[in-house]
């Protein structure tokens, strides 16, 4: 076993690059987080930028309108990389007819019809050819019919996708009339509508989510690359983009709900309770049994039998209740309880020092305005040292340490407990793993407690020798306490949940920096004024202006 103990002579301090590395960390005002260029912040403002940039790369491709694009990207769930993939795969004509794009050049689709009259095939009337609009599939209806199935399928919720009313058609309608006939009779329902097809980018699209805060802070995250990560929104919430819960790596999202849900609902001690206590059949209240005679009392007064409990005298031998028989007792019932107790003290274990660490989390956290009290006396003094930027590092280091502690106990309860993996590996197998893991977690917890007891020292009163000391000694912690997360997420990701076959499970990447801060999108400064200028071009079409 490797030793990433702290000793004199394995200070790394010829690991000058590390060093280097650590005091040169970007000063975040957030503490514990980077900033990156993975992920990118929606504003209300920028959101219309943000679909208008996948919107502009189908349409260039394709030679499409916007609102076909948008009929692709919807039904793609605005994943540009499958449906060019599909493109090139299937073709043009499959791809169309499975997002129900209808393009028939040799069809005048004009929306408005030349002739006097004709008869709608819905209502069966005769109207007007000004009343009645033509879809891209060719099938026409009159203005009232279209317009009452518009309205209906807003109501319904389902703005994004409309389809065409005539049977078997499943040729999506285009916007811009949907738009048109539905703002002249209710104009709100059309602005619904509008919201919804700009929503649609994040509502319909597996790397956009909305920021989980509350109260909502109205903002949405986008990532590049994987959906399995941690990020923070502009609000300063930091979280798990894949559940929306908070940041909890390396523990994996199913890992983490049940987890939640177990200390929500104490469900190891209602457990407990059920294994080792029967209801009073009067009062119904839980009941232990602290003898050997299966004949109990409850304290209301009731007697029963605690075999099958049902209520009974209080004349009784001890082995039989006078009037009363149950059965044979059931053998099974004493190899219960011990497994609920087992279970029951193996929860506790870990959800203790789960808690201890986030605790210490939480204490540690406050630290941040005494540190910098010490740092700005430190700065003041007269003394040859002037860059302390080392201590804000290693404190960013210690905290971003501290979390992924606390949340390797979760990890460890579920990795090595029965209930997810127990079709996984043998025990021989499991008890291996477990001490590797239990090894690396235990050099991880020292050198996190050496890092958080150099803090608790009155280092501003310190002389400058002793300063110089402490920096060294903070340094070596920090990188050795960066690698030894760094080594814990490979073991979990390799070595655990790697070698898993029948189940999968993902983590957000170990990120030495901390949690990644996503940045504005480009060109979010200049999205209201180009909101302004798409909602006037809407409105424009809709009353049949050109700019």
């Amino acid at each position: 076993m490797e030793d990433y103990g702290t000793s004199d002579e394995d200070t790394y301090s010829s690991d000058q690059e590390s060093y280097d590395g650590l005091e040169n960390e970007e000063t975040d005002s957030q503490w514990g987080s980077s900033t990156g260029n993975s992920c990118k912040v929606i504003t209300r403002e920028s959101l219309l930028v943000a679909q208008r940039e996948d919107l502009r790369r189908v349409m260039d491709l394709l030679s499409l309108r916007e609102h076909h694009a948008r009929t692709l990207l919807i039904h793609y769930r605005w994943d540009v990389e499958r449906l060019f993939a599909i493109l090139v795969e299937k073709g043009k004509t499959c791809l169309f007819a499975e997002a129900g794009v209808t393009i028939l050049e040799e069809i005048d689709v004009d929306s408005s019809v030349s002739s006097s009259t004709m008869m709608c095939g819905i209502c069966m009337e005769e109207v007007a050819g000004s009343e009645v609009t033509k879809m891209d599939c060719g099938h026409c209806f009159c203005n009232d019919c279209w317009t009452e199935h518009f309205i209906v399928k807003i109501k319904e919720g389902q703005s994004k996708r409309i389809r065409c009313m005539a049977h078997k058609c499943f040729a999506i309608c285009d916007e811009a009339v949907i738009r048109k006939l539905v703002s002249k009779r209710h104009p709100d329902l059309a602005e619904k509508f509008d919201r919804f097809l700009l929503e649609s980018y994040i509502e319909d699209n597996k790397m956009v989510k909305w920021c989980p805060s509350i109260p909502h802070c109205g903002n949405a995250i986008r990532v590049e690359t994987d959906e399995f990560c941690e990020v923070e929104c502009s609000c300063g919430l930091q979280f798990c983009f894949s559940c929306l819960s908070e940041a909890h790596s390396p523990c994996s999202c199913w890992m983490w709900e049940l987890w939640t849900k177990k200390c929500r609902d104490e469900s190891e001690t209602v457990n407990w309770i059920t294994v080792h206590t029967k209801p009073c059949p009067k009062c119904h209240k839980p009941v232990e049994k602290n003898g050997g005679c299966n004949l109990v009392s409850c304290i209301c007064g009731q007697a029963f039998c605690w075999l099958c409990g049902g209520a009974t005298g209080r004349d009784h031998t001890w082995s039989s209740i006078a009037g009363h028989s149950c059965g044979r007792y059931k053998e099974d019932q004493e190899k219960k309880s011990e497994r609920a107790k087992r279970d029951l003290y193996r929860y506790m274990h870990y959800h203790n020092r789960y808690k201890a660490h986030t605790d210490s989390f939480t204490q540690e956290s406050r630290l941040r305005e005494t540190i910098k009290e010490k740092v700005a006396n430190l700065e003041s003094r007269d003394s040859r040292l002037r860059d302390f930027s080392w201590v804000t590092n290693g404190l960013y280091r210690l905290f971003r340490s501290r979390r992924a502690l606390s949340f390797s106990y979760p990890f460890a309860f579920y990795m090595f407990g029965d209930d997810l993996f127990k079709d996984e590996m043998t025990n021989e197998e499991k008890e291996i793993k477990q001490h590797l893991f239990e090894d690396q977690q235990q050099q991880l917890e020292a050198n996190v407690e050496k890092l958080s007891k150099v803090f608790e020292d009155p280092f501003d009163s310190f002389e400058e020798t002793e300063i110089m000391e402490m920096r060294m000694q903070v340094l070596n912690l920090s990188v050795v306490t960066d690698k030894l997360c760094k080594k814990m997420y490979e073991c979990i990701e390799t070595d655990l949940l790697g070698a898993l076959q029948f189940s999968s499970h993902n983590i957000a990447p170990y990120q030495s920096k901390g949690i990644e801060r996503a940045t504005e999108l480009n060109g979010g400064r200049n999205a209201k004024a180009n909101n302004n200028i798409a909602c006037q071009k809407a409105h424009d079409q809709t009353n049949g202006c050109a700019l």
